[in-house]
């Protein structure tokens, strides 16, 4: 412009005297109208509406497991745990905090959701099996604990055993689901801990008679077939504390089964957990309907074999599938010769039966369990080596039967843990242990359980925790639910087969299995209502 501001004419300056003006007021307004901040919103903060059960799991997961603590560190590195918690929920600061203000109205979708927690050091597969653990938590909060009650000197000896073999990988698990509706889930009120209650007398006869469920009952199973004469033990039923159970009928079960395959893979106490489920859902009844698919999972009965590996029974009215498969050590269990039939067998104490392995995806519902194998006279007779990273077990702290078992326990679990993103559907329970009751001696040794009156008179399970600490200390933190049968079987000692065969013939007391109908129907209406 020639001049400068001189040179300017009259409605020049007037027109640059508008549009200053124009200016401060608009700078004026932007500040003090909200219709104007309206139309180009600011910044909000991600904001998810969680409850502070959520927050406190994802903290956990955001902070290193138990399993993931150094071997050596015990309660100091708990310590250090807990400190660390508190200083990540800090930093989350009221991210995570359940507010006011909910997701849907923020406009906040899924992947802003997953941006905004891994910036505050959460991936996005740990926020998810964070929501799924609280949904399933949420039915027994009394599992959520920031120290485990049996840490101590001794304890700890035996975590650190424990946590060596095991992948840590096996940790870290994601569940799948819809992410957005786990986040908007509110707590609801603790569901039934069946593992507590007491032992009633019911108005109601046993689902099936041990004198017609032959096509599923081994007879040494059936004390209708022997020659006890006292049978009140059939008309006792469980009764939870704090809940009913919902009562089973076959035609429910296999509704709710539809076009699925429920697994029992353990020991002998598995398969009568099966054998009563078979006549559970039958009612005793043969079913020439049934139809035999063993061949399907690799079930079959091996030259020489006493039995078959297991039975695999299909209904096909829903298509529902129930299956046994044998594996009393709940490891692998491999011939170190395949050639030579004298050959001794490596347990891999670390890894999972090969069955499992290999039909893992044609499961829907699995029921695992082991226990009363692990002995020195099972482990001779077998001809089984425990092996560990694929070489002969050379530590002799795990060389010790019941840290070994331990081992087997937590390894299968997390393995098992580990698989459950790839199988969004599967269940798996692992059940605790079923007592044994022998008095005066063992199975071998004069050992008997003649009572007819039970224990369980006037007696009440309330302790919150399993009595089986491997098994719950193997659950805890995954997503592998616990079968709790131990503390409410312990009450009922007169229940075993005890002296009593179909032949008359005198020998060892049986204080091991039960007398079918009996106590494992009980472990399997449990089932029926945790499914």
């Amino acid at each position: 412009m020639k001049g400068g501001f001189n040179g300017l004419k009259g409605k020049q300056i007037s027109l640059i005297s508008i549009v200053l003006m124009s200016t401060t007021i608009l700078m004026w307004a932007w500040e003090k109208t909200p219709l104007l901040t309206t139309l180009v919103p600011a910044e909000t903060e991600t904001r998810l509406q969680v409850s502070p059960e959520l927050r406190d799991v994802v903290v956990d997961r955001a902070v290193p497991s138990q399993q993931e603590l150094d071997v050596g560190k015990g309660v100091t590195a708990l310590a250090e745990k807990d400190a660390r918690k508190e200083e990540f929920r800090a930093g989350l600061g009221t991210t995570l905090d359940s507010g006011q203000e909910s997701r849907k109205s923020d406009g906040i979708n899924s992947d802003q959701v997953t941006d905004h927690v891994e910036s505050n050091g959460i991936s996005s597969s740990e926020l998810k099996e964070a929501a799924n653990v609280v949904g399933e938590e949420a039915s027994n909060p009394e599992e959520r604990t920031s120290v485990d009650r049996r840490h101590g000197e001794k304890a700890e000896e035996k975590n650190s055993v424990l946590q060596k073999p095991i992948d840590p990988a096996y940790t870290n698990i994601s569940v799948g689901g819809n992410l957005e509706d786990k986040l908007t889930t509110h707590m609801e009120s603790p569901g039934c801990n069946y593992a507590k209650g007491k032992w009633v007398v019911g108005d109601k006869q046993p689902l099936y008679s041990g004198f017609s469920c032959k096509q599923w009952l081994s007879g040494p199973w059936a004390c209708r077939l022997t020659q006890r004469t006292d049978f009140a033990y059939e008309m006792l039923r469980w009764q939870p504390r704090d809940c009913q159970m919902e009562e089973f009928e076959g035609s429910k079960f296999l509704k709710r089964m539809q076009d699925k395959t429920l697994a029992f893979v353990g020991d002998s106490l598995g398969r009568q957990q099966f054998q009563s489920l078979m006549c559970m859902v039958t009612g005793g009844n043969e079913r020439k309907d049934v139809i035999d698919v063993g061949m399907e999972y690799g079930i079959a009965q091996a030259r020489g074999d006493v039995r078959p590996s297991g039975w695999a029974y299909r209904f096909p009215s829903t298509n529902t599938t129930i299956l046994y498969y044998w594996s009393a050590s709940l490891c692998d269990v491999q011939p170190i010769i395949p050639t030579d039939p004298a050959t001794d067998y490596a347990m891999h104490l670390d890894r999972p039966p090969a069955f499992l392995v290999q039909y893992l995806h044609k499961l829907d519902v699995v029921v695992l369990n082991t226990g009363h194998h692990w002995n020195r006279g099972k482990l001779k007779a077998n001809r089984w080596v425990m092996y560990v990273g694929g070489k002969p077990n050379k530590d002799k702290k795990i060389a010790m039967i019941w840290k070994a078992k331990n081992v087997t326990v937590y390894s299968v679990v997390n393995w098992v843990n580990s698989q459950l993103p790839k199988y969004p559907g599967l269940k798996v329970f692992y059940r605790s242990i079923s007592p044994r009751h022998f008095v005066g001696g063992d199975w071998n040794t004069g050992g008997s359980c003649d009572n007819t009156k039970p224990m369980s008179v006037g007696k009440e399970v309330l302790q919150d925790e399993s009595s089986d600490e491997s098994a719950a200390g193997a659950a805890k933190g995954t997503g592998v639910k616990i079968l709790d049968i131990t503390a409410l079987s312990q009450l009922r000692d007169e229940g075993h087969i005890s002296r009593f065969r179909i032949q008359a013939k005198p020998g060892m007391q049986d204080c091991l299995h039960w007398c079918l109908p009996g106590v494992p129907d009980t472990w399997n209406e449990i089932l029926f209502n945790q499914i």
